[in-house]
């Protein structure tokens, strides 16, 4: 429910979506192409801008602990650095994907036919 974590929820959803769109519509489709363009930059996102934002707020937090107790920030919530993924991570979220995406399509394809 947050972000971070194994596997990555936000790869498994756009994957899932871009191989039910490829099962359904071929890879040769316009809209194959969008969704796994898509795909790219969420994963990226995941795995570099946020992710390195994630490790700038540990860095941050922890030199808000040793500032002295009379600062004005010292007594401030910690940030949260927890939101991005490892490649492993978006690995997994991706092969998550593809299984979902496939099974959508398999039982699209059992009820409604092609």
């Amino acid at each position: 429910m947050g972000s971070g974590g194994m596997p990555s929820s936000h790869t498994a959803l756009v994957v899932g979506l871009t191989t039910a769109v490829g099962l359904k519509d071929s890879v040769d489709s316009s809209l194959f192409a969008l969704c796994l363009v898509f795909s790219l930059v969420v994963m990226y996102d995941a795995t570099g801008v946020r992710l390195q934002a994630g490790r700038q707020a540990e860095v941050l937090n922890q030199m808000i602990l040793e500032l002295p107790q009379q600062h004005p920030v010292s007594d401030t919530r910690p940030l949260r650095d927890s939101l991005g993924h490892t490649p492993v991570e978006v690995g997994a979220g991706a092969m998550v994907g593809v299984v979902i995406g496939w099974l959508h399509y398999s039982m699209w394809i059992t009820q409604w036919g092609p």
